[in-house]
Parts: C-alpha cells; sequence; structure tokens
C-alpha cells in the first residue's frame, strides 16, 4: 500500500484525525485533505499519480522521419548494400534531410525491429586495430572463390588501400594465379600509383618462401623496392579490411542475378565498385573510400634517393638481342638501349613524363635517361647521373 492509501484509508476506516495521520506520516494536513477528497471523487483510480510534464515530448522523433530511416533501411538492404545506423545517417544528410542523431537512428531500427540488441558483443572499446596513415602506404590483396549461373567456380582478385579502403582492383579471373596477380597488380598501378608495401596471406600465388622459392610478386616487388609483407598462416584479421570487403562484395552479388558469364561477373563487380568507392560512406572514413583516398598526398617509395610519384607508369619488358627496348611516346616509337650485355634480361621501365628508368630484376638501375622526342635512338649523353 502506498503513502496516499495509508492516510485515506487511516481517516475514513480507522476514524483517526486528519491532524494525527498528518503528524504520523509526516505529511501536511492539506496533503492528507487533498487525498481524501480525491478518494471521495474517484475512488482508487485518482491516487494514482499523474504522469508530469507534456504528453508529446517536445524532442520525440516524428513519425515522418522514423518512416524514412526505415524505407533507407529497406532500401540499401534490398540492394545488397550496408544499411548500418551511420550509413543511414550519412544517406539522410545528403538528401537534405535534417539528420536526427546517429543514437536516435539506431533506437528507431531497434524500436521498428530491424536491430537485435547483442550485449554479448565484444564492445569497441577492446579492438586493437592498425591502419595506414596516407593512401598508397599499404595495400591490402587476397583472392577469394564465386560461381557462374551454371556453378562453374571462378576467383576474383582483389586489391584495397590499407588508409581510405577504395577498391582499387577487383578482377575476376577463371583461375587465380601467380601471374594473373603481377598482371592485375601493374594495371593497377598505372592507374593509381605504386603503393609503399603490399598485405597479403601466405596463398601460393603470393609466396613461395615455404617452397624455398619466389612467386613473380615476390620479384617484382623487390625490384621497385616495394615492402611484401604477408599475415601470419591461419590469422585472416591482419588482412582484415579486404576480407572484410570479401563479404561486403558477396552480400552485393546475392542480390543480383547469377552471372552467366565471367564477362558479365565483372561487369556486375565494376558496377558495385563504382557504387562502394563513390556513393556509399565507409564506416571507418564516414565518406566514400575515393574520396578519402583522393584527400591526401599519397606514399611514395624511393628509388636511387629520388621518390616514385604516383603518375609514374611502370612497364615490364625484355631486352631484344641487341640490347635495347623500344619506348612509345605520344605515338611515337624511341629505341633506348641499355647495352648488349643486358640482352634477354627482364626489366621494369619507369617513366615519368621524360623521366626514365630501367631496373633490372635485382633492383639495380641499369640506366637512367631524359627521353628526348625529337630522336628516335637515345643517345647515351642523355642519361641522368
Amino acid at each position: 500500500m502506498d503513502l496516499a492509501k495509508y492516510c485515506v484509508n487511516a481517516v475514513l476506516v480507522e476514524g483517526r484525525s486528519v491532524r494525527g495521520v498528518a503528524a504520523a506520516t509526516g505529511r501536511s494536513k492539506s496533503w492528507v485533505h487533498r487525498h481524501v477528497a480525491l478518494y471521495r471523487a474517484g475512488g482508487d483510480e485518482a491516487l494514482t499519480p499523474l504522469k508530469r510534464g507534456p504528453k508529446v515530448p517536445a524532442n520525440l522523433t516524428s513519425a515522418a522521419l522514423e518512416d524514412e530511416i526505415v524505407a533507407w533501411r529497406k532500401r540499401l538492404a534490398g540492394d545488397g548494400l550496408d544499411a548500418g545506423a551511420r550509413t543511414i545517417l550519412w544517406h539522410l544528410s545528403q538528401s537534405g534531410v535534417s539528420a536526427p542523431a546517429l543514437s536516435t537512428i539506431h533506437r528507431v531500427l531497434r524500436r521498428r525491429g530491424f536491430v537485435t540488441p547483442q550485449p554479448q558483443k565484444r564492445p569497441r572499446s577492446s579492438w586493437m586495430r592498425f591502419e595506414s596513415s596516407l593512401p598508397n602506404e599499404t595495400w591490402q590483396s587476397d583472392m577469394t572463390h564465386w560461381h557462374l549461373e551454371d556453378e562453374r567456380p571462378v576467383e576474383i582478385i582483389n586489391f584495397i588501400d590499407d588508409y581510405s579502403r577504395a577498391v582499387l582492383a577487383s578482377v575476376a579471373v577463371p583461375v587465380a594465379t601467380a601471374a594473373e596477380v603481377v598482371r592485375i597488380f601493374f594495371e593497377t598501378a598505372a592507374v593509381y600509383g605504386l603503393p609503399a608495401s603490399v598485405l597479403s596471406d601466405n596463398g601460393a600465388i603470393y609466396t613461395a618462401a615455404y617452397r624455398g622459392g619466389h612467386t613473380g610478386m615476390e620479384i617484382e616487388l623487390a625490384a621497385l623496392g616495394i615492402t611484401f609483407k604477408h599475415g601470419k598462416p591461419y590469422h585472416p584479421q591482419t588482412q582484415g579490411k579486404v576480407e572484410r570487403y570479401h563479404l561486403t562484395l558477396k552480400k552485393w552479388l546475392r542480390k543480383r542475378p547469377a552471372a552467366a558469364t565471367l564477362a558479365e561477373l565483372q561487369a556486375q563487380i565494376d558496377r558495385f565498385i563504382h557504387i562502394y568507392n563513390e556513393e556509399r560512406p565507409h564506416t571507418a572514413r564516414g565518406c566514400p573510400p575515393m574520396r578519402a583516398w583522393r584527400a591526401l598526398d599519397k606514399a611514395t617509395i624511393e628509388i636511387d634517393g629520388q621518390p616514385l610519384l604516383a603518375h609514374t607508369k611502370v612497364r615490364r619488358d625484355r631486352i631484344d638481342k641487341t640490347g635495347c627496348f623500344t619506348l612509345r611516346y605520344r605515338s611515337k616509337l624511341h629505341h633506348v638501349g641499355v647495352g648488349r650485355e643486358h640482352r634477354a634480361k627482364r626489366v621494369l621501365i619507369l617513366v615519368a613524363d621524360l623521366d626514365v628508368r630501367v631496373i633490372d630484376e635485382d633492383g639495380v638501375t641499369i640506366r637512367h635517361l631524359e627521353l628526348d622526342p625529337s630522336v628516335d635512338y637515345q643517345r647515351r649523353d642523355r642519361d641522368i647521373v
């Protein structure tokens, strides 16, 4: 029995005086009189305290805004994209809606039944994370499996920028080989510049250290002075960013009709890369990944003490029997000689406008020159010492 009912019972049932009941309970006589009068007018229900404050809180999220949040949730989830509170907040802001707080969106999703509380999940504060400080400081690479409409297996080779999470390459191939990884790496570098380091797992297409040998990727990166790092065996968390991309990509692909051919699958992947890089925010950066990649200067490697800038083009070639190779500049071919002692040798050619460097498989620069577009054969007096 609460205090109000006790006082009313003492006065009306027990016949005690209002003054005596007030003194015994520490309340005023007017307080006791008021509750006795309330009981006489409305019974027990009249003694129930009324809720204070406005009937509709001023800061209550409107039904229209809740519906907009739910609509974004359904739309993103239906497309196979991330549909968490952070992503919905970003889309609301981009669409011109006065977006509520992140916690408000989460409460709306939970109230509408889209989020199930998971108190057993590990708190974010306990995570130990690492990330690069600049774009191109580290690229993460890995391969994942997929299948075509007829259940024919294919594989997808991916390169992700560690800092921005931008997808730099996502290429479907019949079978992922070491040669394909090298090809895709240099095609990607031709667009985005060379990274300072590469991180991968210990798959056979990336390393042959446990077989006592070297893969093409290990040889090519060593020649360029690019650090090649590998995660611990059976510890995919080291390459967590590219592993997470695999889940995101596959979630999106499952919402699409199964591709009948490799070309059709690649078209689907290319469409997703555009959405992933340019249209959707990444929770780690708070903006689309490619916007974060463009925002900062790029990390660079150095060759002969000189930084290799992002616009440097990389080409692989083999020296012919005369000790030369050809280089096309503005649709015109030029012959560059490096000496007969290097004939049949595989080399890397780095071209930054007119600056040309030729590097052998051991990472040694065998010629560095400034190209003269006016002549065919590049004389030795054009060499940079």
